[in-house]
């Protein structure tokens, strides 16, 4: 079997335009079957093997049934970070960003179990000490994820709105977030994804995702870009403070992002 990770994928004028009018885009057929199941078996592995919640989902907190969470897979080495590397996903990225190439922030599997709960309205961005809204991830089922899986959800339009980027991810930020979305008449984009589908957003961009009623997990991959040219900011709440100290070690506040957990993953060369 060949597969090449850094194979282009074509972007069309039009799908950035709607990229950019909406905060998201759906792409399809971006990665294939053996694809998937090649990358996916040893993403699996090591959410498995990384995972430390033990509590039963009844006895957790709104936020840990959402998912299992874990981070930065690309330090293991091997086909995690050979997936994370790829440049297909990142030159999509940097078309969508409009910028001269994209760095990586941090990378994350999200594991929502068969029982999981919601995933609560939120803008990741509240999480993350950036200097501009140059961030976009990429979600990537590793499996189709059908309605009653809970795929991921979006407010298009609302990575202009200001309500509610000071709120993580909670049962408070459910309520408030998606009151005022509602207010303000941002339509809820939650349609199924297709095997080889992937969706990217950016960081302000308002999203929440259904539970999982399958017996199944929801098997996701997430890589999380920033404009190669992007700054640290002084954080604004401890959650931000952490992921400087975590995602960006050694970077200092007023200065491009530039450290060894951050590398140019695409960079145009015209």
């Amino acid at each position: 079997m060949s597969i090449d990770l850094d194979r282009p994928y074509s972007v069309s004028a039009a799908q950035v335009a709607a990229f950019r009018r909406d905060g998201f885009i759906r792409l399809k057929n971006v990665f294939n079957a053996e694809e998937l199941a090649h990358y996916g078996e040893e993403i699996t592995r090591l959410t498995i093997a990384l995972n430390t919640q033990t509590l039963p989902l009844e006895e957790r907190s709104t936020y840990d049934k959402a998912f299992l969470q874990i981070m930065n897979l690309w330090e293991h080495g091997g086909l995690a970070r050979e997936f994370v590397f790829g440049k297909r996903l990142a030159q999509i990225a940097t078309d969508l960003l409009g910028t001269r190439g994209v760095r990586l922030y941090h990378d994350q599997a999200l594991y929502k179990e068969p029982g999981g709960g919601i995933t609560p309205a939120h803008a990741d961005q509240y999480y993350w000490p950036l200097e501009t809204d140059r961030t976009i991830t990429a979600w990537v089922p590793l499996q189709a994820v059908p309605q009653e899986m809970g795929p991921l959800a979006f407010f298009a339009g609302s990575q202009e709105v200001e309500f509610g980027r000071d709120l993580g991810i909670s049962d408070e930020s459910e309520r408030a977030i998606t009151e005022d979305m509602e207010r303000h008449g941002f339509r809820l984009f939650d349609a199924p994804f297709d095997l080889g589908e992937i969706s990217f957003h950016l960081g302000w961009t308002f999203h929440r995702a259904g539970p999982n009623r399958t017996d199944r997990p929801r098997s996701v991959m997430t890589i999380i870009y920033m404009d190669r040219d992007m700054r640290l900011k002084a954080p604004t709440n401890h959650m931000q403070q952490a992921d400087w100290e975590r995602w960006c070690p050694g970077a200092a506040v007023g200065e491009v992002i530039d450290t060894p957990n951050n590398p140019v993953l695409f960079e145009r060369t015209a």
